[in-house]
Formats: C-alpha cells, sequence, structure tokens
C-alpha cells in the first residue's frame, strides 16, 4: 500500500484517530491492532488518510454505475454493519442476485473473498461489483475511469496520490484506494471483549456468561466462529455446509456440476453464480471444481451479528433464532451426536451473541472503541 512519508506527530494523530462515516466511527490506525478483541494485522495499514478519503468517496459515488443508483455503501450500509438487511443484494434496475451480501466488517483480515473465496485480495475483488450485469453494470474497467477521469477533483486527488496524468489513471488505482478504505472498517470492543480481553467481569451479564460457555462447550459453535488467544475474528476462514440452498438442484446436482466444471470461473462470476440458484448453491466447487466443495461456504464472522439479518450465503434465514437452529442441527449431524439445548440455553447463547455488537454499531454510534493499551487504565 502507499505510504505519505507524513511527519511522526501526523503519523500518530492518523494512527488514533477515526473519522465519521454516516454516524459510524472508522479506525485508520497504522500498524498492528490496538483495537480490544481484535488480533494483530499481519501487515501494516496505510499511514495515507488521503488515500483512504478517496476510498471512502469511491465507496459512495452511485455515479460509477450504469444508472446512477448502486455504490458500493448501497449494499454495505454502515447502519447494518456493513450489510444491507436484504435477503440477496440489489443492483441496477432493481435486479436482484442470488447472495446475501456479506458484513465489510474487520476484512483486512480475510484471506479470500465473497462467499465462494474467489478473490485472493481486496484490491481484485473491489472491481468485480462494477462490471457484473446485475450489480454497478457498467460494461467495462474503462467506464470506470472515463467517469474518474472526467471529474476534476478525482483526478486532482489521483494525481496527488498516484502522481499520475488524469488520462494515465487506471482502474487499479481504484481498486488500490477502495481497499485502503476497506481495510478500515475495523471494529472490536463489543462488550464480549471488555469481558474476554479487558478483564471487565461485569461486562456481560450473567445470561451472556453463561451463553459463551455453552457457545464454547456443548454447542461447539467456536469451532468454526473462533475465540484466540490475543483476539476473536469469530470465523476460521474456512469453508462450510450446512447444506443451505442445496435443495435447488438436489435432482439434478451431478449433472449442473458436471456443466460448471467445463466453465471458466470468470465467466460464472460474470454471469452465472448471480443469476441462476443451482449455481450459486454450488459454492466454493465454482472456484475449486472439487466435488468435496460442493456446498461449502465460507464462515462469516459472528461479529455484530445481531445486525446482520438476514443470514446465509443466501439471505434464506430470516432471524438469528433460526440461524442458531440450524447451526445446532448442522452440528449434530457433523458429530452424529445430537446437541440439545433447552429454550433458557438457546436464550442464554443469542443473549451473548447480541452481545458482540462494537460499540460504533449501538444505538448512538458514537462511543470510541477501546484499545489494548487502555484496558488496564
Amino acid at each position: 500500500m502507499t505510504n505519505s512519508g507524513v511527519a511522526l506527530p501526523q503519523l500518530l494523530a492518523i494512527a488514533l484517530g477515526v473519522f465519521a462515516f454516516f454516524g459510524v466511527k472508522v479506525n485508520t490506525a497504522y500498524g498492528e491492532s490496538s483495537i480490544l478483541g481484535l488480533p494483530p494485522l499481519p501487515y501494516k495499514l496505510t499511514a495515507n488518510s488521503d488515500l483512504v478519503g478517496l476510498g471512502k468517496r469511491l465507496f459512495s459515488d452511485t455515479r460509477l454505475s450504469a444508472d446512477g443508483t448502486i455504490a458500493c455503501v448501497t449494499c454495505h450500509q454502515p447502519k447494518h454493519a456493513f450489510t444491507d438487511g436484504k435477503t440477496t443484494a440489489i443492483g441496477i434496475g432493481g435486479q436482484t442476485g442470488t447472495r446475501n451480501a456479506p458484513s465489510l466488517v474487520n476484512i483486512a483480515y480475510a484471506s479470500t473473498l465473497f462467499w465462494d473465496g474467489r478473490r485472493p485480495t481486496l484490491e481484485a475483488q473491489a472491481l468485480d461489483p462494477f462490471t457484473n450485469p446485475l450489480e454497478h453494470g457498467l460494461s467495462d474497467a474503462q467506464a470506470i475511469v472515463g467517469t474518474i477521469r472526467a471529474d476534476r477533483t478525482y483526478c486532482a486527488a489521483f494525481e496527488k496520490l498516484f502522481t499520475v496524468a488524469c488520462n494515465r489513471i487506471r482502474v487499479t488505482h481504484v481498486a488500490t484506494a477502495i481497499a485502503a478504505y476497506e481495510r478500515t472498517l475495523r471494529f472490536g470492543d463489543a462488550r464480549f471483549d471488555r469481558y474476554e480481553y479487558g478483564h471487565e467481569a461485569s461486562a456481560l451479564t450473567q445470561s451472556e456468561i453463561r451463553g459463551l460457555g455453552i457457545f464454547r462447550g456443548r454447542a461447539r459453535c467456536q469451532t468454526c466462529h473462533t475465540i484466540g488467544e490475543k483476539g476473536a475474528l469469530f470465523t476460521d476462514f474456512k469453508f462450510h455446509s450446512l447444506g443451505v440452498g442445496l435443495r435447488s438442484m438436489e435432482h439434478n446436482v451431478g449433472e449442473i456440476a458436471t456443466i460448471v466444471h467445463a466453465v471458466p470461473l470468470a465467466t460464472l462470476a460474470r454471469n452465472l453464480i448471480l443469476k441462476d440458484p443451482a449455481v450459486a448453491a454450488l459454492g466454493r466447487y465454482n472456484v475449486t471444481k472439487r466435488p468435496q466443495d460442493i456446498g461449502k461456504f465460507k464462515t462469516p464472522s459472528l461479529r455484530n451479528v445481531a445486525l446482520t439479518a438476514p443470514y446465509m450465503h443466501d439471505g434464506s434465514v430470516a432471524t438469528l433464532d433460526e440461524a442458531v437452529n440450524l447451526e445446532i442441527y448442522y452440528r449434530s449431524g457433523e458429530s452424529n451426536q445430537p446437541v440439545i439445548l433447552t429454550p433458557i440455553e438457546k436464550t442464554n447463547l443469542i443473549a451473548f451473541l447480541r452481545a458482540l455488537t462494537s460499540p460504533a454499531f449501538e444505538v448512538g454510534g458514537e462511543k470510541p472503541q477501546r484499545t489494548h493499551e487502555q484496558r488496564e487504565q
């Protein structure tokens, strides 16, 4: 990522600062994570606030769509923890796809992008929605830079940050800026974090503490939604199947998988995954073409899960209560040993999941995130 060579006092100000995005505090810390509950990043974030600001503007610009109605923020809204609250995302012309918009919270830690993991970096992922006919609907990458080159303020920003003339702006520059912004969407310091990593015994209620015990124990949620010693991302970043969506192709899965096997991933991503529910339901198989990956999808993080309904890759699970029931059923089948929770135990588990909401997304959204350094103060 681009660094700006700013003076140390400025760098520290950027590292400790946050800026508002529709009332949500966005962390722009440089280097290892100091946010309570988040593990260190394996790389340093850009210290260039201008680059992050440019990425935020691109993220919010509806002109970067064929009909001027869709921006990245359309499907990744701060008030929904950077999801959209819809079953499946809606693109230009009111078109609906087959996938639920995933949260971008803590996306800086992800090693693969999209539900099926078909892109390895944020830079690679950032451009795909612009040219997908069901999302932003632009004809090609040139249409992206055409809009940007026609805007004087964009030209000035790109010229300053990338030292290129306006007519030399490339889509790679666009992807770099958007990815820089998305990497700042790092949120922790939930009440769980204050209890677990801040050692505040009163941060969780007794019901939530019991729910945490169930989460770690009998319900075996932590198997995939991991909690570490230095932080918790609540995902193993691996691919699993809960059988969601497979009913759409249960009678001809072999035929569909055989056809898809011969289709290049780029074609699938642009023309079929968001259009055909049966192809979409193949999940990770669309990327690997391995039969054992049919129906597998990336484990979503549970941070702010109370705000990101509906759930699953196709948005087919409407409530957190239903999602918990499905997960318990999956764990039971996976181990051939029923996971049986009483109504009170399930209530406790859901109460714990609600304690994973970061203060930035609580009512008002103005509470600053605490850092690891502050936890002892």
